[in-house]
């Protein structure tokens, strides 16, 4: 893999463990399922949803110097996913993510991301002064952002100049990191990609719907908002307006990644040419179908 990359990826590489139990879980049960573990994190989920529609994404973040990582880097690679640019750590293990879903959704996760945050600038140094780009010519395409990354991270990464002429897309990650992507909701061309409840955090108070939402997001400097809120619409909000769509009703047999996925195909349709109403009807429908298949 040699052509240089057309979207950057930076944020989590870990390994996702997944628990599905097909019944509803209460505090304490212990049920029996079904275990997996596959290659996961925000910034990967993105790149290898890129990389299956045609494009070639590289990732940016940590991974171990050891098995784990090894093991990790060479699954990314047979995904068509561009690892040349990743900094392997050697002072700590490859990440992982640890989640419980159920039928009624997901029940508990836990993201041991310690060596991405460790890891701070060194993540960065590819892009900053490197082959991905420089100070004095910076990376022009699109960069896609996890709120996995330390929040001093995120802090620089909206002032820094390598950053500026970037499409930034920018996800949380997770509600209970919602509030570190705050510091790059100023950017002139960042999209925010978040749930109601991770856009409530942000703003500081509760919202009714996504469309209250997103219009918040707008007013207080996002060039680009996309809320969802379930199984209720989604809504696209820009300085212009807002569009609004109901996601296709589907069975859930697996949340994990569905937001991820969902960021991901509304790249692919923007860059394709798609339309405003047609690159969110490709995202839902991508996350639908996502949330409604079972992992192999």
């Amino acid at each position: 893999m040699n052509a240089a990359p057309d979207i950057l990826c930076v944020g989590a590489i870990l390994w996702d463990v997944i628990g599905r139990a097909n019944r509803v879980m209460g505090l304490g049960d212990d049920v029996p399922g079904r275990i997996t573990r596959r290659p996961g994190g925000v910034a990967l989920n993105v790149a290898v949803v890129l990389a299956r529609s045609g494009l070639n994404p590289a990732v940016l973040g940590a991974v171990g110097r050891d098995v784990e990582g090894d093991a990790l880097l060479a699954a990314c690679s047979a995904m068509g996913v561009d690892t040349r640019h990743v900094f392997r750590s050697p002072d700590h293990p490859t990440d992982i993510y640890m989640a419980v879903e159920a039928e009624q959704g997901l029940v508990a996760a836990i993201a041991d991301a310690a060596g991405l945050e460790a890891a701070g600038p060194a993540i960065l140094a590819p892009l900053i002064d490197g082959p991905l780009g420089r100070t004095d010519a910076p990376f022009d395409g699109i960069v896609a952002i996890d709120g996995n990354l330390p929040p001093a991270l995120l802090s620089d990464i909206a002032q820094h100049p390598a950053f500026a002429a970037a499409d930034l897309r920018i996800s949380p990650a997770s509600p209970g990191k919602a509030e570190r992507i705050a510091h790059l909701m100023g950017h002139p061309r960042a999209t925010v990609y978040v749930n109601r409840a991770e856009a409530g955090l942000i703003a500081g108070r509760a919202f009714g719907d996504a469309s209250e939402a997103a219009r918040t997001l707008i007013a207080s400097g996002v060039a680009r908002a996309i809320v969802t809120d379930g199984g209720r619409p989604t809504v696209f909000a820009t300085a212009d307006g807002c569009i609004s769509q109901t996601p296709p009703p589907v069975a859930v047999a697996h949340v994990t990644g569905a937001g991820d996925t969902l960021m991901a195909a509304h790249i692919v349709a923007e860059r394709a040419g798609a339309s405003r109403d047609e690159a969110l009807t490709a995202a839902l429908r991508a996350a639908a179908k996502h949330i409604s298949t079972v992992p192999a």
